[in-house]
This record gives C-alpha cells, sequence and structure tokens, in this order.
C-alpha cells in the first residue's frame, strides 16, 4: 500500500508563507488523486485541497486565493504551498492518497501561525 509521508511544517508568522510536501513510493502515486486536510484542536479534520491524477485541483473555501496544490509525477510528491497564512490555519495536516479502496494517509505535519 502507498504511504503519504509529509514535511514542511513549522511555526510563522501571521502573512507568511510554508510549503508543505507529502511524498511517496510507487509508481502508482501518479495514477491517484491526493489531498491535503487539516484538523485544528477540538474540530474535525476538513479539506484543504485535492489535485487529481490529471492534475485538476480543487479547493476549499477558506483557503482559495491563498493555496495553491501541485503535484510533480517525476518525483512522487504533492505540494500544498500555502500563502497569507493566517491564525486560523493552525493545524496538523495531513496528506491523503485516493486509493482504489479507500484510502491512506500520512502522520501529518504541524503548522502553526502566530507572532
Amino acid at each position: 500500500q502507498v504511504q503519504p509521508v509529509e514535511s514542511g511544517g513549522g511555526l510563522v508568522q501571521p502573512g507568511g508563507s510554508l510549503r508543505l510536501s507529502c511524498a511517496a513510493s510507487g509508481s502508482n502515486f501518479k495514477l491517484r488523486a491526493v489531498g491535503w486536510h487539516r484538523q485544528a484542536p477540538g474540530k474535525q479534520r476538513e479539506m484543504v485541497a485535492i489535485i487529481s491524477a490529471a492534475g485538476v485541483p480543487n479547493y476549499a473555501d477558506l483557503v482559495k486565493g491563498r493555496f495553491t496544490i501541485s503535484r510533480d509525477g517525476a518525483n512522487n510528491t504533492v505540494y500544498l504551498q500555502m500563502n497569507s497564512l493566517k491564525p486560523e490555519d493552525t493545524a496538523v495536516y495531513y496528506c491523503k492518497i485516493f486509493l482504489r479502496n479507500g484510502y491512506s494517509w500520512g502522520q501529518g505535519t504541524q503548522v502553526t501561525v502566530s507572532s
């Protein structure tokens, strides 16, 4: 089973930027849609952005115009570029790979937006 590994989280000031990476092994990664989700303390996990195998992105309204999801097929990596970060973007960000029979989740990476 393809297992995603997230990286790139950290502490950033409001208005700053971060780029998250989701890497996975296996040639089938290129054939799978991949999503970024996040979960803040005390809240349910929510979808942030999804990119299809063909590279078509979809975004949650809360991040439209600020976040960009992209994929690098050569490196089996999906990126989430996050700009104009707000304190309410603070959460653990998870990568999810859409498999034929379910999903594969990563362990998550913490993003904290604070001055």
